[in-house]
């Protein structure tokens, strides 16, 4: 097992929408530990669920079923605004298209999680600064998104899911708009992230080429995890 104890258990999470008259059952009483300090590459084909699972072990969706806990906090317990709160400080969230807030800088873009935090204007822009230089953006801390490059985009999106220097890192499917030069870049980021700064991190993915950087793979298949190649992602007892 890598890392030192457990950062994420699901137990029997079930997660069911209903279009209609229908029943759309995208997790089915799936089980899944993950080891603090590993790096899961979370496949499956489309529409098994995994964005679903990443959203609830984020906090962003709510199970219909079954018990979530994260950096030690069952968060399926939480009131919205409680949530928010732990969201904010355990949790970096990586999207496919960036998400990125148009009329702000890259800088504003990074550090509009810190506004959430208690601290001083000084210290929300050391923090900003630190995180853009981590991702090697610096340069382009000025510019709006427009201004920017996918990939650049997406380094701002990486460094503004780090600012607050969460337990754990979640990026669904990061490199799905990127060419294969600049998606290589990106993982590579995100693995230095999780082998020098000691990040969690959980990569929804297709592509085997991101899956390899990655120490386990865990495959989604009618909403119950089928485990591959597990170092230290296993199902709960």
């Amino acid at each position: 097992m890598t890392g030192n104890g457990e950062i994420v258990r699901a137990e029997k999470i079930t997660k069911i929408y209903r279009k209609g008259e229908h029943e759309i059952k995208p997790l089915d009483s799936l089980d899944m530990v993950v080891a603090k300090g590993d790096f899961v590459a979370l496949m499956g084909p489309s529409g098994s669920g995994k964005t679903t699972l990443l959203n609830l072990i984020a906090g962003i969706d709510s199970a219909t079923s079954g018990r979530i806990t994260v950096a030690g906090e069952e968060i399926t317990s939480l009131s919205q605004g409680r949530l928010s709160a732990w969201r904010t400080r355990h949790v970096g969230y990586i999207f496919q298209l960036y998400n990125l807030v148009p009329v702000l800088t890259a800088f504003e873009n990074v550090e509009l999680p810190l506004l959430l935090l208690p601290l001083s204007r000084s210290e929300r822009r050391k923090h900003t600064a630190n995180a853009l230089e981590v991702v090697g953006i610096s340069d382009r801390a000025d510019h709006f998104p427009r201004q920017l490059s996918g990939g650049q985009e997406q380094r701002v999106a990486i460094a503004r899911a780090l600012v607050t220097d969460p337990d754990l890192i979640l990026a669904d499917e990061p490199t799905g708009d990127l060419d294969a030069d600049t998606g290589r870049e990106i993982m590579l980021i995100l693995s230095r992230l999780n082998r020098e700064f000691g990040k969690t991190v959980i990569v929804v993915t297709h592509d085997d080429a991101v899956a390899s950087h990655a120490r386990t793979h865990v495959r989604l298949d009618h909403g119950k995890l089928v485990l591959q190649d597990t170092e230290s992602c296993k199902a709960a007892p």
